[in-house]
C-alpha cells in the first residue's frame, strides 16, 4: 500500500469557507483609486472595465482577489490607476451588491450606473414607468389566428 505523502487532498485544497457574508466596513476610493463597473470578463485574471471617469480601462485581478473573490459583468468594482498607463488598471475590491447600493446612496456612484444584483437586476420600477414594454399583447382574434 502507497503511504500518503502529501498534506491532504481536494477538501484542503478547497479550503475553509471564509465568512466574507459578515458585514464589512465600506471602503471608498482615496487618490489614484477610481470606482469601475466591470463590462467583461476577458478571461487570465483581467477584464475590461468602465471606470466612473468615462475612461474604458484593462483591469487586472489581483493574485489575492484570484480564484477566491469572482468577479461577474457588470459588477461594482475599486481599481487603483496607474500613474505610467493610463489605460490599464488593477482591481483592489469588489463590492458586494449591498455595498454598491449604499455607494449609490451616498453619491459616489453616479445615478445613471446601472447596478445589477443578478438575476433581478433588469428588473427596475424606472424601465416600467416609461411607458416602454418589452413584452407585446396579443388580442383574441389574433390568438385564434395563429
Amino acid at each position: 500500500m502507497p503511504k500518503n505523502k502529501g498534506k491532504g487532498g481536494k477538501n484542503r485544497k478547497r479550503g475553509k469557507n471564509e465568512a466574507d457574508d459578515e458585514k464589512r466596513e465600506l471602503v471608498f476610493k482615496e487618490d489614484g483609486q477610481e470606482y469601475a463597473q466591470v463590462l467583461r470578463m476577458l478571461g487570465n485574471g483581467r477584464c475590461e472595465a468602465m471606470c466612473i471617469d468615462g475612461t474604458k480601462r484593462l483591469c487586472h485581478i489581483r493574485g489575492k482577489m484570484h480564484k477566491k473573490v469572482w468577479i461577474a459583468a457588470g459588477d461594482i468594482i475599486l481599481v487603483g490607476l496607474r500613474d505610467y498607463q493610463d489605460d490599464k488598471a488593477d482591481v483592489i475590491l469588489k463590492y458586494m451588491p449591498d455595498e454598491a447600493r449604499l455607494l449609490k446612496a451616498y453619491g459616489e456612484l453616479p445615478e445613471n450606473t446601472r447596478l445589477n444584483e443578478g438575476i433581478a437586476g433588469g428588473i427596475d420600477d424606472e424601465e416600467t414607468e416609461g411607458g416602454v414594454d418589452d413584452y407585446v399583447e396579443f388580442e383574441d382574434e389574433d390568438i385564434d389566428k395563429i
